[in-house]
């Protein structure tokens, strides 16, 4: 792969520019050494860990976890990696429970206000 300047790498990766710097900023992605030119390069490497910290990020993990999980990744700490994953997994379960119950609630108020009864909307009356 050809060296690529920063905003090469964020379209590789799917983000802005400005992502790049804040995951630098983080230490979630190196800074690259400059070239005779002055232009800062990136290879393969950092398109690969720029992709796993989206991914990560995708599953949910915070940008402190996704940190871990690099460094795992490095040692191939595979006990910790699965915890990590079953407490992220457990998050997600009560995630979905609280949405699912603020999902039914809405549903009702929706079908109250529906049916037309009098008095003021169950709805905006709800977050009154």
């Amino acid at each position: 792969m050809k060296a690529l300047r920063i905003s090469e790498l964020a379209q590789k990766g799917g983000v802005g520019v400005e992502t790049v710097r804040f995951y630098q900023r983080k230490g979630l992605l190196g800074h690259p050494g400059s070239a005779v030119s002055g232009t800062r390069h990136y290879g393969s490497e950092d398109v690969r860990r720029l992709r796993f910290v989206k991914q990560a990020q995708a599953a949910g993990f915070k940008l402190s976890e996704i940190a871990e999980l690099l460094d795992l990744n490095r040692t191939d700490d595979r006990p910790r990696a699965r915890e990590m994953a079953r407490e992220r997994i457990g998050q997600l379960d009560a995630d979905i429970a609280r949405l699912s119950s603020a999902r039914a609630s809405l549903s009702k108020l929706a079908e109250d206000c529906a049916s037309g009864c009098d008095g003021p909307c169950p709805i905006l009356a709800a977050f009154d």
